[in-house]
């Protein structure tokens, strides 16, 4: 902080100690905790406004938390080109080295509502906004590169598991486990889940993924597919489970209060940002569905190229006003930046403006942590709850028109995208490669590790139905038939 904005604030502090207490209206307030009263000992009277006022304003002060990923912390804080990628990309933000964006991160658990223990054995989402002078990218992904399902239609289902029991208002492992035992494409997720990832230390200390896959789109409109990724730069690090429990017990909001505390005394984390980088051609000849988000790119066929890196170096204001307002979009994608044909990410496009539209109100992108940085030009948006702009004034509203308002880019955003096949349902991926990645990640764990993976497990599927465990142990043998018999002795251990 300088010295010029230091005396601002000191200035601001003064000023507002000194300032007149008012309602809502600007009118002055005296004996703020006195009522109108009929007599001493007599009823309130209707004349008592200000009262009703703030007990009006008190009753609506929640506005309805996320359905997943309610429970988050967040920061602002600056991004910064550190190796050149305009081959891949023409977006201004990533046009040369050492060019820096101002940034907000939102990181959170998914099953768990606001409130609910930060250590718990959960997914951690990772949401990033970058205000670009082209407007907001949003990367909305999670700590792990991948997900449960491949197919839109099956996450609300897949939600109504993991949340509470309908009637007895518990976190419901039967029902997490029937879930997954009938979905085995979850299988990869679960074993990431139950092994020592499962659990990060807190949120500085994890990676980031957008898990989709993306793409980009340079000078030429030459398109290449991407995955992002976020490297934390404070060393990896995660709990055991007797680690949670303890910290779950003695601390609730541990990841919350750790990275406050450590922007407040200014240990600011920061991550590198790298992508990997897949050619149409290489996309159309893979082995596996490169859009499926069950499924990683091997870095050794598709090494990490470096980006650039974050820091966080700024705790939010008011946490409501900065953090349970931001609204992410993965639609939010400026020119050079582009989605996929990856059926996840293409609702989660539309969903995600959709729920903001339902938890804020339809013109939650005037809000300041929603508002980009660059100039906003449009015409046809207008009205609406809680509009604070000017409403576009009187200029005409519809467009062609044969007035002066905001014109189309002159250059087309993304390339043409050849399909193939007929337009009728279809599942995402083979029905045979299920099990190979899975397979690879649990042969890829020390023996130590495995032991624990098993014992995790076994905890979380004791005293559910046992047609469910025995679905679940059918998946847990297609895997590596080393995994199903450790499950099982490890089951029959905690008997």
């Amino acid at each position: 902080m300088n010295g010029l904005q230091q005396k601002n604030e000191e200035t601001a502090a003064v000023s507002r100690s000194q300032a007149t207490r008012t309602n809502t209206a600007g009118i002055p307030i005296n004996k703020e905790e006195c009522d109108v009263r009929a007599g001493k000992r007599g009823p309130l009277l209707m004349s008592n406004t200000r009262l009703y006022e703030r007990n009006s304003i008190f009753n609506r002060e929640r506005i309805p938390e996320r359905v997943v990923h309610a429970n988050g912390s967040g920061a602002f804080g600056t991004f910064r080109v550190t190796k050149d990628v305009t081959k891949y990309t023409k977006a201004k933000f990533l046009s040369e080295v050492g060019k820096e964006t101002p940034m907000v991160a939102r990181f959170s658990t998914v099953a768990g509502e606001s409130g609910f223990a930060d250590a718990d054995r959960d997914v951690r989402g990772f949401g990033l906004r970058f205000y670009t002078e082209e407007g907001n990218f949003d990367c909305v992904g999670n700590n792990t590169p991948i997900f449960f399902l491949r197919d839109p239609t099956k996450f609300q289902d897949f939600i109504h598991s993991q949340k509470r029991n309908p009637r007895t208002h518990l976190r419901d492992w039967e029902r997490r486990w029937d879930w997954w035992s009938q979905a085995p494409e979850s299988i990869h997720q679960v074993l990431i889940l139950f092994s020592d990832r499962g659990i990060p230390k807190d949120y500085r200390h994890m990676h980031g993924y957008g898990s989709h896959t993306f793409s980009m789109i340079n000078d030429d409109n030459e398109r290449v597919w991407i995955k992002w990724h976020f490297r934390t730069q404070q060393g990896y690090e995660t709990l055991m489970e007797d680690e949670a429990m303890k910290l779950r017990g003695e601390n609730p909001d541990s990841s919350q209060q750790d990275l406050f505390e450590s922007i407040q005394n200014k240990d600011f984390p920061k991550w590198q940002v790298c992508i990997q980088v897949m050619t149409d051609k290489q996309a159309q000849e893979f082995k596996f569905d490169p859009f499926d988000l069950t499924k990683v790119w091997s870095h050794q066929d598709f090494p990490l190229i470096e980006v650039g890196e974050f820091e966080l170096n700024r705790n939010p204001d008011n946490y409501f006003a900065d953090i349970e307002q931001l609204a992410i979009h993965p639609g939010n994608l400026p020119p050079g930046l582009g989605a996929s044909p990856d059926p996840v990410l293409q609702i989660r496009m539309i969903a995600y403006t959709d729920a903001a539209n339902y938890r804020i109100g339809v013109n939650h992108a005037q809000l300041p942590v929603n508002r980009p940085k660059c100039p906003v030009a449009h015409n046809v948006y207008q009205d609406g709850t809680m509009n604070a702009t000017a409403n576009n004034g009187g200029e005409a509203n519809y467009n062609p028109n044969s007035f002066e308002t905001p014109q189309d880019m002159d250059q087309e955003q993304d390339p043409p995208l050849e399909l193939h096949g007929d337009a009728r349902k279809y599942a995402t991926g083979k029905p045979d490669d299920i099990y190979e990645q899975p397979r690879a990640l649990f042969q890829l764990l020390g023996e130590d590790e495995q032991h624990r993976m098993y014992s995790n497990i076994a905890g979380k599927l004791a005293g559910i139905k046992q047609e469910i465990i025995d679905r679940q142990l059918d998946i847990f043998d297609h895997v590596d038939e080393e995994l199903g018999r450790g499950v099982r002795k490890a089951m029959e251990q905690s008997e």
